[in-house]
């Protein structure tokens, strides 16, 4: 359990900033969970309309705060 909240994160903006982005690490990753969607069919969705009406919906709610 962490007791002082604070400290942590001034240690994960320090590490985070201690090391620069690999952007080609990411776009290997991002390659890599796109090829998974598709071997998994999940993505492309067969019907890129399909739950459209609670994506509207959330967001109406989103938007309305």
């Amino acid at each position: 359990m962490v007791k002082d909240r604070q400290t942590l994160l001034d240690f994960e903006r320090s590490l985070i900033a201690a090391e620069p982005p690999d952007y080609l690490n990411n776009f290997r990753i991002a390659n890599w969970l796109y090829r998974e969607a598709v071997a998994l069919k999940a993505f492309p969705p067969s019907d890129p309309l399909e739950g459209i009406e609670t994506d509207i919906r959330v967001a109406r709610i989103i938007n309305s705060v």
